[in-house]
């Protein structure tokens, strides 16, 4: 197996996949409110689709993780449902920043059907590529390498997005005349770099042959089984989900800060590339840190690191970025890491699972980020919509005409309410999850011995 090749032609794949679903996920409610000003009436029927939709297309990502565990082709078992998920949510993602000159309950009817239909299809190229992650390698060493490099390269993709959104969304806007137009233009821009990244891993990763014995179908009962037998996954995935609900409710809430709290969107993109450069360091140098410091004491030192963070953020004075520059560097910090940690700890309850029930479910597992991410996320918009129309923000043309209560009311909901889930997620894992270096060691060799799993070589 050649690792150091899938590390990278693994990593470089979901570039463009973070930076597609990061303009979904992050700034689709502010090009609704901010660019094309729907009506509030809109709006909150709107914040009750995406809402939905997250939810049911979260219930589904389960169903699609048995589809892709069940398939055989020659080209594998991932690699078919990424192309496809690729290029359908690619050309949704247009869709949903296209001007269709519709208005009312006929923008509302077409929104919530491209809408859906973009989940259901992000879902496949989602769950596919992440699920490939445990198959390329059997040594926890390995996996925080090659999980490091597809962090890296997500946070590249991510931090892209929040820092050239602005400035090049202004840009095009000025060229076009169109505000709108530009939205437009930069979804296809997303979409082209998201393809051209997925071609990379589809052309690029080679999968191990011959490692995992064959196994039947999953079933629909395996697929429940598969999930709440496992008590380290289902830890994993609250803990996970808390985690993620804070996470994006706190990005969400980027560009409204800095526009309606701080006075200056401009400033937004300074911000946001400090973060992003702050986030790859943390990522970076997690394998080497990791040789020295055991994983729970790495997820200690992260929650401490963000705790700290959003108590300095909470208080910054609104009159210098100096505070809520040194906040934003230790949150995110903290939370590159947490999040790397996360997939980690899913990863290792692949082996777990298949070592408590004889059956390997790599997609099944894995559908959990995904409907984590989802919930997560749905949770967030939920959060950052609602409040942004509660605190008046939503009237608003600049922080002078916002009240001191909206601003308290976002600031909490953006810095308190995360924090809360953070630290909880963080207490659970601390009294639950059980999978520590030598446990795993103990379950990969029990599944050697077994004849479940067979020796991996190395070049």
């Amino acid at each position: 197996m050649n690792y150091k090749r899938n590390r990278f032609t693994f990593g470089l794949g979901t570039i463009g996949r973070d930076m597609l679903y990061s303009m979904v996920s992050m700034y689709l409610v502010f090009y609704l409110t901010d660019i094309i000003n729907l009506p509030t009436s809109t709006l909150w029927w709107i914040t009750g689709i995406v809402l939905a939709a997250r939810i049911f297309d979260a219930c589904n990502d389960p169903i699609m993780g048995v589809v892709v565990d069940n398939t055989h082709t020659r080209f594998g078992k991932f690699k078919p449902w990424m192309t496809f998920g690729a290029l359908a949510s690619g050309a949704l993602t247009v869709l949903l920043f296209a001007d269709f000159g519709l208005t009312g309950a006929a923008y509302i009817s077409v929104f919530a059907l491209v809408y859906v239909a973009w989940g259901v299809c992000f879902t496949t190229n989602d769950i596919s590529y992440w699920s490939m992650l445990p198959s390329l390698s059997m040594e926890q060493k390995e996996r925080e390498k090659i999980g490091s490099v597809a962090r890296i390269c997500a946070n590249v993709g991510l931090f892209t997005v929040v820092a050239g959104i602005v400035p090049i969304t202004n840009a095009l806007g000025e060229a076009l005349g169109s505000m709108q137009k530009a939205y437009f233009v930069f979804s296809i821009i997303v979409v082209a770099i998201m393809w051209a990244g997925q071609c990379v891993t589809i052309f690029g990763v080679k999968e191990p042959e011959g490692i995992f014995a064959k196994q039947e179908h999953t079933t629909l009962k395996g697929m429940v089984k598969a999930i709440f037998g496992n008590d380290q996954l289902l830890f994993t995935a609250i803990s996970m989900a808390l985690f993620m609900i804070g996470y994006m409710t706190t990005t969400s809430f980027g560009l409204y800060y800095f526009k309606y709290v701080y006075g200056d969107e401009g400033m937004y993109s300074i911000f946001a590339v400090i973060l992003g450069i702050s986030q790859i360091v943390a990522l970076v140098i997690f394998p080497m840190v990791s040789k020295f410091a055991s994983r729970k004491v790495l997820y200690t030192i992260a929650t401490i690191l963000v705790v700290t963070g959003y108590v300095i953020f909470f208080f910054a004075p609104t009159d210098t970025m100096l505070f809520i520059g040194i906040a934003g560097v230790l949150i995110f910090i903290g939370q590159a890491g947490i999040q790397l940690m996360m997939m980690m700890f899913l990863a290792d309850t692949v082996e777990y699972g298949q070592w408590k029930s004889g059956r390997r479910n790599d997609s099944v597992t894995f559908s959990l980020q995904s409907f984590i991410n989802k919930m997560g996320g749905a949770v967030a918009n939920g959060i950052v919509s609602a409040t942004i129309i509660v605190s008046g923000i939503k009237d608003a043309d600049s922080a002078a005409e916002v009240t001191k209560e909206g601003l308290v009311l976002m600031k909490g909901a953006m810095m308190l309410l995360p924090l809360v889930f953070i630290v909880i997620g963080f207490l659970l894992y601390l009294a639950k999850y059980k999978i520590d270096k030598e446990m795993y060691e103990r379950i990969v060799a029990d599944l050697k011995a077994r004849g479940d799993i067979r020796e991996e070589t190395a070049e």
